[in-house]
């Protein structure tokens, strides 16, 4: 029987092409789960999941967050580490039109645009760290450094 091949998200797409390693976890899922619940169907370590929030700025300009899966993004921290005035978060509807994935599948590595990216600092005392895939239903684990290279993002002090 023929092998299933693997299919890989933008986001994967891009990492190959940057020859960055990454190991990929798939679970089951219809819909959008939060973060809490992935770390659970994969038996993961909460400290070592982020997620991506999307943010749009006093200028209108757009700007990406990743942050552990379990804190609150610090909206004055992360208005200060984009050099804006003020920062609210974009609303669900809008997450498809801006980044080009889906809310539970957003990830900071091959939006549409290529946006400010910053991933909390806390994420630099990890060996290696989990986000999205790039769609429902996948994960993708590197170090931190290669996220950052990736997604062309720096690191700073944004959560609460």
């Amino acid at each position: 029987m023929a092998k299933e091949k693997e299919i890989k998200t933008n986001a994967m797409r891009i990492l190959d092409r940057m020859k960055i390693p990454y190991t990929h976890y798939t679970y089951e899922c219809d819909e959008f789960i939060d973060g809490m619940q992935i770390v659970e169907k994969l038996n993961l370590k909460p400290e070592q999941v982020y997620k991506t929030l999307v943010t749009q700025g006093h200028s209108k300009a757009y700007f990406v967050f990743v942050i552990p899966v379990e804190e609150e993004l610090d909206l004055k921290k992360a208005a200060k580490a984009v050099g804006e005035k003020s920062l609210e978060m974009i609303h669900v509807k809008d997450i498809n039109q801006i980044t080009g994935y889906i809310r539970g599948g957003c990830t900071a590595v091959g939006m549409k645009k290529q946006y400010k990216t910053v991933i909390d600092a806390s994420a630099q005392t990890l060996q290696t760290m989990i986000v999205s895939g790039g769609r429902i239903g996948s994960q993708i684990e590197l170090t931190p450094e290669d996220l950052a290279k990736a997604a062309n993002a720096v690191f700073a002090e944004i959560i609460a």
